[in-house]
């Protein structure tokens, strides 16, 4: 297994600093933006499509850092009602898999999206319960009549440049948890699974051991983020973990996004690294950093630190006191 950085956290660099950072940090790769909500500081989409030379100085800056790119991220809403901001979105995501595919990194990282309710609204909406019965019936339309067309025609774009989708299961968008990200993926085809999140699922109450082994049954992982979550009874007890209370208020959020380590400790992060060995995992564990209790600098390092003691560098060998 390598350890990874989503590298937002450092688009204060160039990235060739970014790179030597993180090479001496001991990082194997990067997640680079390349549109969406993580930007493209560091990886300018219309600056390395189609242009065979950018793309040669690229790899031979990776190299020379010892570093390669575990996935190319675009994190956007091309299930919109905005048209304009769809197409943006759709656009931003297709042209990443050509990338990628371009760039020979074998995944793309995203978000499914979220339609509006209904034909004529203007603005998303996240059905979280099925009644009143228009709940319900919004829910219906958003995946009969929005998501699964749309994701089984960027499938089939997928398939064709020979890249996976990694959807990350996220709130406020259609796919936040294992059975959706499940039934998307028998909806479309092989080629599109999950960009595993742990962060996301700690506060829904889902146990990320079981979900791992649960998608890993369908071959349904293709990325995975290190990032942990730290949900705080305090605050949980008397107003749930659906909370509006903004990240910067950390002491009155139910929960927060933690730097590896700070939400769950070494022996659950152990865990999880073996369940991902079960199911056969051994690509990237990529740090995502948006622990507003630290420093990016400060959050990465001691991620590293702790994902060292727990990543598998090496593969099995054969089971000699089984026989």
């Amino acid at each position: 297994m390598d350890i990874g950085v989503h590298t937002p956290p450092l688009y204060g660099e160039s990235l060739s600093d970014a790179l030597a950072y993180l090479n001496d940090i001991g990082v194997d790769a990067i997640e680079p933006g390349v549109g969406g909500y993580p930007g493209d500081t560091h990886l300018p989409r219309d600056e390395y499509l189609d242009d065979d030379d950018a793309q040669e100085e690229l790899h031979s800056l990776l190299a020379e850092h010892d570093m390669h790119i575990s996935a190319l991220a675009t994190h956007n809403n091309p299930l919109h009602p905005d048209d304009e901001q769809a197409e943006e979105a759709d656009t931003e995501l297709r042209e990443a898999i050509q990338l990628a595919d371009q760039l020979d990194v074998n995944t793309v990282t995203c978000f499914s999206g979220l339609p509006a309710g209904g034909p004529n609204d203007e603005v998303p909406n996240w059905i979280t319960a099925p009644w009143p019965t228009e709940h319900d019936e919004a829910h219906t339309y958003q995946w009969e009549e929005v998501a699964i067309p749309y994701w089984r025609d960027l499938a089939e774009h997928a398939a064709d440049h020979g890249v996976d989708v990694a959807i990350e299961m996220h709130p406020n968008m259609l796919i936040h948890e294992p059975a959706g990200m499940l039934e998307l993926r028998n909806s479309t085809n092989e080629r599109i699974g999950t960009n595993f999140d742990p962060s996301h699922l700690y506060w829904q109450g889902i146990d990320v051991v079981e979900a791992i082994r649960f998608l890993g049954e369908h071959d349904a992982i293709h990325h995975f983020h290190a990032k942990d979550t730290k949900v705080y009874e305090s605050q949980a007890r008397y107003k749930g973990v659906l909370d509006t209370t903004p990240y910067d208020e950390e002491a009155n959020r139910s929960w927060l996004f933690r730097s590896v380590g700070y939400g769950h400790g070494e022996e659950h992060w152990k865990d999880i690294v073996s369940a991902l060995r079960m199911i056969e995992y051994d690509g990237t564990l990529s740090i995502e950093h948006e622990d507003s209790l630290t420093s990016s600098t400060e959050g990465l390092e001691k991620a590293v630190e702790m994902l060292e003691r727990v990543v598998f560098r090496t593969t099995p060998g054969e089971a000699y006191w089984a026989e």
